[in-house]
């Protein structure tokens, strides 16, 4: 055992220095990639460090950090039930959203590939303007208007299935539906664009070799030869659904208000932006994001290892 724990020191040591001469002999290309290196780390790596720190303490912007340990998480998970509902709200919103909108992309982008390019590059445009159109929730406020002016009620009074107006972005049980259909119309984002790099970017041998090998049909053509060569993009599809889906604040909060009747389209980041940007207790709203980004990462964990079977 000791001559097997001296070898594993000696191993770990060698390796070491090896990787160390390495990093030395390419001291120029650590020297190109510092610049992005230091903004990564002070935009990205050192936000995400203070938030959880500020989590384990009060503060509220005008008096220093106080520690306080695991009180803002104890209160959040025991005592917040505004909290536990925009947990239940936006675990609802990625779970229906998420998956729906994901397969929808990559659906549309496989219909659209099969398009000649002048129509394929119209359709693109149509389908990814939503996720860019920045007045958008002007769309459905007008639709789902509370009054005989707005043109769902308008058309449901037409046609007799209802006899007065219904408050749909007033109404706690319309108003989450209502917000998922926008936010799944509004899905069809970056993710879509890269569904449709990688099915431009498959190599087209490959179908013939696939043919050869036994696949008789578009469906296993999509399964063992698309799908796995074009991996990198469904995970990029994948985070950004993920994120897309745990992020959704301001669908909730310029359709049904800020806050909603009842809470009912209150979501994380809502009460976080409540928190943080109203009240001010920062330590409070780092807690929230702290927990929100422990989701994400599980979330796109369990992800990562559905995407592994692919093709397989």
């Amino acid at each position: 055992m000791k001559e097997y724990l001296q070898k594993y020191i000696a191993l770990r040591k060698h390796n070491a220095q090896v990787a160390y001469k390495k990093a030395k002999n390419r001291k120029m290309c650590y020297l190109f990639l510092a610049p992005y290196a230091i903004l990564f780390t002070m935009f990205y790596v050192f936000p995400v460090l203070a938030s959880i720190y500020f989590s384990f303490t009060y503060y509220n912007v005008l008096e220093p950090p106080r520690f306080i340990g695991l009180q803002n998480y104890i209160s959040l998970i025991l005592q917040d039930d505004i909290f536990l509902i925009g947990v239940k709200n936006t675990l609802m919103i990625a779970v229906i959203t998420g998956p729906l909108g994901y397969i929808m992309s990559f659906l549309f982008a496989w219909l659209i590939n099969e398009l000649p390019r002048w129509i394929r590059s119209i359709a693109v445009m149509v389908f990814y303007a939503p996720s860019i159109a920045g007045n958008c929730f002007v769309i459905f406020s007008v639709l789902f208007r509370g009054d005989a002016y707005g043109h769902v009620n308008a058309f449901l009074m037409n046609v007799g299935i209802i006899d007065k107006p219904i408050l749909w972005l007033v109404n706690p049980t319309y108003m989450l539906p209502i917000c998922m259909l926008v936010i799944l119309w509004m899905s069809l984002g970056s993710g879509f664009l890269s569904f449709v790099a990688g099915l431009q970017g498959v190599d087209r041998s490959q179908y013939e070799a696939g043919y050869m090998d036994g696949v008789k049909n578009r469906w296993q053509e999509l399964w063992f030869i698309t799908l796995p060569s074009m991996k990198p993009m469904l995970m990029f599809g994948a985070v950004m659904s993920i994120t897309q889906a745990f992020n959704v604040a301001d669908v909730t909060m310029q359709l049904c208000g800020f806050p909603s009747t009842d809470y009912a389209a209150r979501t994380i980041v809502a009460h976080l932006i409540d928190y943080g940007s109203l009240r001010f207790e920062m330590g409070y709203a780092c807690a929230i994001a702290t927990i929100l980004f422990l989701m994400m990462i599980l979330c796109n964990k369990a992800i990562q290892s559905l995407l592994r079977r692919v093709g397989t």
